[in-house]
């Protein structure tokens, strides 16, 4: 009649017969896991109980494995080793040096204000890996809300109180004008004067958009809010502008972003335009160690005002 064996031993027991089988005694083994002789002895002979099996011949000087012993070490060792790497694995992931770094943002915040954070973060973590979800407000903002990415930096929208804001930058608007424009003549402008050329905006989805629409309800210059052209991307706008096809206004982490083409920044006022950049997380949740850590690097870089592109300026608490 074939024998049925309840294998269910412990890692204790399996790292104990391990450490015995790899020293071939008790004593050194002990001394290596710090632990007593008769401690030892005993993890052994509970797992041969579990096993119903010997997997040790011992005599005064040392041990010997049976067929079943060689068995379970190559077993045991699998189990053990295994358990080891998962261990030091999860140590790294709750140090903050493994993962993924999940983040939503604007597309001239990812390719602007980040790209000098994430290479210093990588370079003292390089095993962890940083996922840039770039888009407008609205796209940014759900992919906070679904869970996808673990934080945006993006303006703020509409009030939520599914969201966390934590206030980070300031981006000041620029005239942004084609070379030549009589306009360019000036150091600074006003909302009007942008009203009186043809007005080139992005899109209505656009939280720029959005903010300069505003700027010329304000200065009163209703003709601004009803732009010449419009194009969903600001490279785009950048094309127009350099064709002298019209004005536009960006904010300054924008500008790099309009091409190489030939293009002039202005001070813009009448009224001073700027949008707020926010670090924004899902409410009541707690962000995987990687990503807490990459956030202290921005909080760091915030608190020392390290340099900035010329119209941003850190947010100071």
């Amino acid at each position: 009649m074939r024998k049925s064996y309840a294998v269910d031993a412990s890692l204790r027991q399996l790292a104990a017969y391990v450490a015995v089988a790899r020293s071939a005694g008790f004593t050194a083994a002990a001394a290596d896991l710090r632990v007593s002789q008769s401690t030892l002895s005993r993890a052994v002979a509970d797992l041969e109980r579990v096993l119903g099996v010997r997997l040790l011949v011992r005599d005064t000087r040392n041990v010997q494995l049976t067929a079943a012993g060689v068995e379970t070490l190559r077993v045991a060792e699998q189990i053990v080793d295994a358990h080891r790497s998962g261990m030091k694995e999860l140590r790294r992931y709750l140090l903050g040096e493994s993962g993924v770094v999940a983040m939503a943002t604007l597309p001239s915040v990812a390719a602007v204000l980040l790209p000098g954070l994430i290479s210093a973060f990588r370079r003292e973590r390089p095993e962890v890996s940083v996922r840039i979800m770039d888009g407008l407000e609205r796209a940014v903002l759900g992919r906070v809300l679904s869970g996808d990415a673990d934080f945006a930096v993006t303006t703020v929208g509409a009030a939520s109180d599914r969201l966390e804001h934590r206030p980070l930058l300031r981006d000041r608007f620029r005239a942004v004008l084609p070379e030549g424009h009589p306009l360019a003549e000036r150091d600074e402008l006003t909302w009007e004067d942008l009203a009186a050329a043809p007005f080139l905006a992005v899109g209505p989805e656009s939280s720029v958009r959005r903010l300069t629409d505003a700027a010329f309800a304000q200065a009163g210059a209703g003709a601004g809010a009803v732009p010449a052209a419009e194009a969903s991307n600001v490279a785009t706008v950048g094309g127009l502008v350099a064709a002298g096809l019209g004005v536009s206004a960006m904010p300054a982490l924008v500008l790099p972003l309009l091409g190489p083409g030939r293009v002039v920044h202005r001070e813009l006022v009448a009224p001073v335009v700027e949008r707020r950049l926010d670090v924004v997380f899902r409410a009541r949740r707690t962000l995987p160690p990687a990503t807490a850590a990459f956030l202290d690097l921005l909080e760091e870089a915030r608190a020392e005002a390290r340099d900035v592109p010329a119209g941003a300026s850190w947010i100071t608490r």
